[in-house]
């Protein structure tokens, strides 16, 4: 087994299966401490000794929070803190895609509570010891759908009117990079760089949730013109291990390699309004 990763600690989000799963045994393989997250006890159990049969190493963890619900993910921050005192890779993979206008059991929209409310909020809990461990990593599944977003619908980022499952997440993928570029110009001189990535079409449990034609289409497709898995995965994995990226901050990448984002998610001014209105969403979700 290779040691690149000896001795480092890695939280992977979505890590039950798919490119969350991937990532987990890669790392995992290089001698990193895993702690994934799922929501399932089931498949948390399941999938941690998967990686431990497939690596070798027994330093992995899972740990169970639905991160749609945010008291879940401030539960999970904590329970984190509370045996951990390091964190060297925060790798923000979790996500979904919903046909159909869902609620969180907080009343929030369910693409953008578990697609870029979860990142952000997971990630401010957890820079305090991410700090403290630098040189550090964050790590952001975008996707290259941020570019049929051409801005973020500020009036209405819940589309509480007019819905559409894919506008919904073109715009949530388009959140994870520019909260990447903001949180990297706030991380300036702490040694933690942050990055997001485009990880391809990817044959994983993406949009089977919905059931129906929709689960029907998309594994055809996936069967088609999909990447597998770990191969989606590489670009996560790159990221959070390589020795080249040291210090690179507020990039995006596709197939392992620096690629321009759209020009939506380069406006600084659009970047700093949707911190502040994340920042009021999680704050308001507090005192409720």
């Amino acid at each position: 087994m290779a040691n690149e990763m000896q001795n480092k600690i890695v939280m992977i989000t979505g890590a039950t299966n798919g490119i969350g799963l991937e990532s987990a045994k890669a790392l995992a393989g290089m001698g990193a401490t895993i702690v994934g997250v799922g929501r399932n006890p089931q498949k948390c159990a399941a999938a941690a000794a998967q990686i431990t049969s497939a690596t070798g190493n027994a330093k992995v963890e899972f740990l169970v929070a639905d991160l749609s619900v945010q008291a879940q993910v401030r539960q999970l921050a904590a329970a984190f803190k509370q045996k951990y005192n390091r964190l060297d890779v925060l790798l923000n993979n979790a996500g979904g895609f919903f046909a159909k206008r869902e609620e969180s059991t907080e009343g929030m929209e369910m693409t953008w509570a578990l697609n870029h409310l979860n990142y952000f909020l997971l990630t401010d809990l957890l820079l305090d010891v991410l700090k403290t461990s630098a040189p550090a990593r964050v790590v952001n599944v975008s996707s290259g759908a941020h570019t049929g977003a051409k801005q973020i619908n500020f009036d209405d980022v819940e589309f509480k009117k007019g819905y559409s499952g894919w506008t919904a997440y073109g715009q949530s993928k388009l959140a994870n990079v520019m909260f990447t570029y903001e949180l990297a110009r706030r991380l300036d001189g702490t040694r933690v760089t942050v990055n997001a990535l485009h990880p391809g079409f990817v044959a994983t449990g993406f949009g089977h949730n919905n059931g129906g034609l929709m689960r029907t289409g998309m594994n055809v497709v996936q069967k088609i013109a999909a990447k597998k898995p770990e191969q989606g995965a590489a670009t996560s994995i790159y990221l959070a291990s390589s020795p080249q990226v040291e210090g690179v901050t507020g990039k995006y990448f596709s197939d392992s390699k620096e690629t321009k984002s759209s020009s939506a998610s380069l406006e600084v001014s659009a970047q700093q309004r949707l911190w502040a209105l994340s920042e009021q969403m999680v704050t308001q979700r507090v005192a409720a």
